[in-house]
C-alpha cells in the first residue's frame, strides 16, 4: 500500500520559517507524536503541580488552624484555600486522563487533548497571575507566577508560533495587571521597577528559548523515531514491507473489505528453485532476483498490503478478480528474463479470508500450505480448500501434540518380523511406529511421520520408540521369553537434532541391553548431508559394537557413491524393486545384480516389501539372505509376535542374536 507518511526532506528558508513559526501542517505521525509528548509531559506536570498544592494545603492547616489559630471553622478554611483546591482538583482530573490517553483507552476524547490542556494552562496561569499579584502588593516576590508559567508553558508546545503568543500574552497581561492591580497596605498603586522589568523581560526571553529548544527536541524525537519504525516495517533487501507492516495493512484493509462487503484472498508467491539459482549466480544474482520479483508484485497490486515474507515467498491481499492473470504475468517475466534458467518458475498459494478478523499470519500460513500442495510440472496456482484444510488441521494436530502423546504412552512400537530366505525363520524384526490417539484414532504413519520431519520434531518421536524396544528387550530377557534382535530407524534429522549416538549408548546402559539385539539402520537419503559427520557417526557405531544397516537402498541417485563412501553390514533393498516385479525383466536383474555386488563387498542383504509367493522364491534363489513384508506379517505389537512364536506360526531362527 502507498503511504504518505514520509519523513521531512531538506527544507528551503522560507520552509524553515513556515515550520519554526508553526504555519506549515505536520504529517500526521508528526502530530501523533507531539501530542503524546505533551500529554507525557502534562501527566508528569500535573502531578507535580498536585502534590504542591496537598503541601500548600498541609501548610495552611498547620500555620493558621493549628498554630496561629486564625482559621476557626470549615468555610473560612475552604475560602482560604479555595485556589489550592481548583487546582489540585484540575491536576487530578488532567492526571487521570492523560493516563487514560497513553493506556489508548479514550476514543471521543482523544482529539480534544490540546483543548484539555489549554484549559489547564490557562486556570494555572490565572492562578499564577492572582497569586503572584497578592505576593508583589504585600512586598514579596513573584515567583509563584513565574514558576508556573516555567512549568505550563513546556507543556504546550504544539506550534512554535503558538507557545509564543501564549507565552508573551500571559507574559505581557500579567505586567499590565502588576501595574494597573497592585496597592500597597496604604492603598497606594504599586508598579514594577525597571530593574525588575528588565529581569523579567529575560525571564519571558529564557522560557520562549527553551519552548523553542523542547519543541525542536520533539520535532526531532518523531522524526528519528518515523524513521525507525519505518525501517523496522522495510525489508532490508528489496524495499518492499515486511511481515510486521502486513500484519498492519492487512488489518485495516481486511476491515475495509468487510465494510464493502467484499471478500479478499491472501496470495503467496514462490520462487520455484531459488536455491539453485543462487548457486548458480551467486548471492548477488540471487538479491537482484528478489529485488526485482518483490518491486514487481507489489506494482502489479498497487494500493494493496503486498510484502516480503520470508526467503524466496512473497505475499499480497487483494480483492482483483484477475489476480491470476497478474500473477501469470510475473511468472512470464521470469520466465522471458531468464530463458536459459529453465528449472525457475513461480508458484502460488491462495487463501480466500472470509472473516474479517481472522490475522493476516493465520491466513498466509494457509495460502502457503496451498502453495506446498502444488507438485512440479503441475498447473502453477493452488486454492486452499477444504481437503487441505482438513490436511492442515491434522498437521498442526500432530506438531501440537507429539510430545503429550509421548509422556502418555499414546506412541506404540509395532514390530515387523524379518526371516531367513533359506527356512523361513524369524530372525529379527523392525520397529515401526504407530500413534493410536484417544480424539483422531489409530493414526498411520504415513500421515505424522512426514509432518514431524518438516516440522523437526522427529526426533522425540524416534526416542520413543528406542525407549520402548529397549524396555522391551530387556523385559524379555528377564522373564526368560524369545527376545528377537531389532533394527531402529535413524534419519538425517536425528543425527541432526540430538546425539543420537549418544541418546542411544545411554538407553542401552540404562536397560542393560547386549549390542547384538539392537540394529541401527540409516536411510540412503540422510547419507547425502553432512557426510563427513555421519562417517564419524558410522564408525563410532561400529567401534561400540553395532551392526548398521543401509535403508532403502535404490531409493536415490548416489546408491554407488554411498556403497563406494560409507561401511555397512547389511543392505536393505527398497520396496520399490519389487513392484511390477512381473513384468519388469529388468527389475529382476537389478536385483540380482545387487545382492551380488553386496555379497562382494562383505554386505548382507535383506529385502522389503515382499506381498507374494513368487517374490520370495525369487530372492531366495538370488541369493538374498533375509525377507520382511507382509507375506511373511504385518507390523503387529511384539506381544503377538510372541503368541504366534508360541502356536507354531512362527518359527525361531536358530542362533540368534547373531554376532
Amino acid at each position: 500500500m502507498k503511504h504518505s507518511n514520509s519523513p521531512p526532506k531538506k527544507r528551503s528558508l522560507k520552509d524553515l520559517l513556515r515550520f519554526f513559526f508553526g504555519f506549515k501542517r505536520y504529517p500526521p505521525y508528526i502530530e501523533n507524536r507531539l501530542r503524546e509528548a505533551d500529554v507525557r509531559s502534562c501527566m508528569f506536570l500535573s502531578a507535580v503541580v498536585g502534590m504542591v498544592e496537598i503541601g500548600m494545603i498541609i501548610r495552611s492547616i498547620v500555620k493558621f488552624v493549628i498554630i496561629e489559630g486564625k482559621i476557626k471553622d470549615a468555610a473560612s478554611f475552604f475560602s482560604y484555600t479555595f485556589d489550592f483546591w481548583c487546582l489540585l482538583a484540575g491536576s487530578a482530573v488532567l492526571c487521570f486522563y492523560c493516563r487514560m490517553y497513553l493506556r489508548k483507552q479514550l476514543t471521543n476524547l482523544e482529539k480534544h487533548s490540546k483543548l484539555l490542556i489549554f484549559l489547564y494552562f490557562a486556570f494555572s496561569m490565572l492562578f499564577g497571575i492572582r497569586t503572584s499579584v497578592n505576593d508583589f502588593s504585600h512586598g514579596r516576590m513573584i515567583t509563584c507566577f513565574m514558576t508556573i508559567m516555567m512549568f505550563v508553558t513546556v507543556i504546550c508546545v504544539w506550534r512554535p508560533v503558538s507557545s509564543l503568543l501564549l507565552t508573551l500574552v500571559y507574559g505581557a497581561g500579567f505586567v499590565w495587571i502588576l501595574n494597573h492591580y497592585s496597592f500597597d497596605s496604604d492603598g497606594s498603586p504599586l508598579r514594577m521597577n525597571s530593574a525588575d522589568l528588565l529581569n523579567y523581560i529575560t525571564f519571558i526571553i529564557v522560557i520562549v528559548i527553551l519552548e523553542m529548544a523542547v519543541f525542536i527536541q520533539r520535532y526531532s524525537d518523531a522524526t528519528k523515531s518515523y524513521r525507525l519504525d519505518q525501517k523496522s516495517q522495510t525489508d532490508e533487501l528489496t524495499g518492499i514491507p515486511n511481515m510486521r507492516k502486513f500484519d498492519a495493512d492487512a488489518k485495516q484493509y481486511a476491515a475495509k473489505c468487510a465494510a464493502e462487503n467484499k471478500t479478499p484472498f491472501y496470495l503467496v508467491f514462490d520462487i520455484l528453485n531459488f536455491h539453485t539459482f543462487n548457486d548458480r549466480f551467486g548471492y548477488e544474482g540471487g538479491d537482484d532476483l528478489l529485488i526485482q520479483t518483490g518491486q514487481r508484485i507489489a506494482a502489479a497490486f498497487p494500493d494493496e498490503p503486498a510484502a516480503r515474507e520470508s526467503g524466496d515467498c512473497f505475499c499480497v491481499l487483494t480483492t482483483a478478480d484477475d489476480f491470476l492473470a497478474r500473477a501469470e504475468k510475473i511468472r512470464d517475466w521470469i520466465r522471458e528474463t531468464y530463458p536459459e534458467e529453465t528449472y525457475l518458475n513461480v508458484r502460488l498459494g491462495a487463501f480466500r479470508s472470509e472473516q474479517a478478523d481472522r490475522s493476516a499470519r493465520f491466513a498466509v500460513d494457509r495460502a502457503r500450505y496451498a502453495v506446498k500442495q502444488i507438485k512440479t510440472g503441475e498447473h502453477f496456482f493452488s486454492e486452499y480448500d477444504a481437503k487441505m484444510s482438513s490436511e492442515y488441521s491434522m498437521k498442526q494436530y500432530v506438531l501440537n501434540n507429539v510430545e503429550r502423546a509421548v509422556k502418555a504412552g499414546h506412541i506404540k512400537v509395532y514390530y515387523q518380523p524379518v526371516v531367513r530366505s533359506d527356512d523361513g525363520t524369524v530372525c529379527g524384526c523392525e520397529a515401526l511406529a504407530r500413534w493410536i490417539d484417544p480424539e483422531k484414532g489409530f493414526m498411520s504413519p504415513g500421515v505424522f511421520v512426514p509432518v514431524l520431519e518438516e516440522g523437526r520434531q522427529i526426533h522425540k518421536l524416534d526416542l520413543c520408540i528406542y525407549e520402548q524396544v529397549c524396555r522391551g528387550i530387556r523385559e524379555c530377557l528377564d522373564s526368560g521369553k524369545p527376545a528377537l534382535p531389532v533394527s531402529l530407524n535413524f534419519s538425517r534429522l536425528d543425527f541432526e537434532l540430538m546425539d543420537a549416538v549418544g541418546e542411544l549408548e545411554k538407553l542401552v546402559q540404562q536397560y542393560d541391553i547386549p549390542k547384538e539385539y539392537l540394529h541401527v539402520e540409516i536411510t540412503e537419503s540422510a547419507l547425502t548431508n553432512d557426510v563427513d559427520g555421519l562417517k564419524k557417526a558410522i564408525g563410532v557405531l561400529h567401534e561400540k559394537g553395532y551392526l548398521v544397516w543401509l535403508d532403502d537402498f535404490g531409493a536415490g541417485y548416489s546408491s554407488l557413491n554411498v556403497l563406494k563412501d560409507f561401511q555397512f553390514d547389511l543392505l536393505k533393498l527398497d520396496m520399490e524393486f519389487l513392484r511390477g516385479f512381473h513384468d519388469n525383466k529388468n527389475a529382476r536383474k537389478i536385483v540380482e545384480t545387487i545382492i551380488a555386488l553386496a555379497d562382494k563387498l562383505d554386505m548382507k542383504t535383506l529385502a522389503e516389501g515382499v506381498e507374494t509367493e513368487e517374490v520370495a522364491r525369487f530372492l531366495r534363489e538370488a541369493g538374498c539372505g533375509r525377507q520382511q513384508g507382509y507375506f511373511y506379517g504385518k507390523p503387529m505389537p511384539y506381544e503377538e509376535i510372541l503368541a504366534k512364536l508360541g502356536d507354531g506360526s512362527f518359527r525361531l531362527a536358530a542362533g540368534i542374536p547373531e554376532e
